[in-house]
């Protein structure tokens, strides 16, 4: 699992890292809501994200609302923090968040919540998922363009329902093999093929690109 820890208390995330390294979790840390925000901006992929409050230049309520709402972030996020009054709890959830951890706590507990949230996977509604103005349908596979219909093959759905889950994130070339293939990989040109029929489908007509070759690293969409 990899967890972005946002919390500008130095003892707490020395300890949080340290622990959670041990379990074997890749960790990355972000001393306040704007680092945090930077690194959602540059497309690193987390599974889950630990949020405190009460930190200085933006606090976890402004962080995961700006995260929600103009980055699309579909991760699960746990807030955890010292705030334990129900006005504390019910802003962090309006926020959007998906959990809620008062301090001092059991590391224990912690990690339960951490791998229900893993487990769970990205947050979505009504199985539908929506990147600008794309949205995919889980259940009858529909797929839109600003409200027109696209049309695309099983291998294309699957592409595109990885790479939405994953948004900003840059997905590999070994993610899709892992997740679409499960290890009975098709050659270079097949995956090239799929892509490039997937670009011409969502992209075709539109003056905004959404499919984004990142040479050396993968794909990923873009809304700006």
């Amino acid at each position: 699992m990899k967890i972005l820890i946002v919390e500008d208390n130095r003892q707490i995330m020395e300890t949080l890292c340290d622990i959670l390294e041990l379990k074997g979790h890749i960790v990355d840390c972000a001393w306040n809501g704007e680092a945090a925000v930077t690194l959602i901006q540059q497309g690193i992929f987390f599974d889950v994200i630990i949020m405190d409050i009460m930190m200085p230049k933006l606090d976890g309520i402004q962080t995961v609302q700006q995260m929600r709402q103009e980055h699309h972030l579909n991760t699960p996020i746990l807030f955890l923090t010292a705030r334990d009054s129900l006005l504390d709890k019910t802003a962090a959830f309006e926020a959007g968040g998906d959990d809620y951890l008062v301090k001092p706590f059991a590391m224990e507990e912690l990690i339960l919540r951490l791998d229900a949230l893993s487990k769970r996977g990205p947050r979505h509604q009504d199985n539908i998922l929506s990147v600008g103005d794309l949205q995919l349908n889980i259940e009858n596979r529909h797929v839109k363009r600003s409200n027109e219909a696209v049309k695309l093959s099983s291998i294309q759905f699957q592409i595109l329902t990885l790479l939405m889950k994953r948004y900003p994130a840059i997905v590999s070339r070994q993610q899709l093999f892992d997740s679409i293939w499960q290890g009975d990989e098709p050659d270079s040109d097949a995956l090239r093929s799929h892509i490039y029929a997937l670009r011409n489908s969502i992209d075709k007509g539109f003056e905004k690109k959404m499919l984004e070759t990142v040479h050396g690293q993968g794909y990923r969409l873009v809304t700006s």
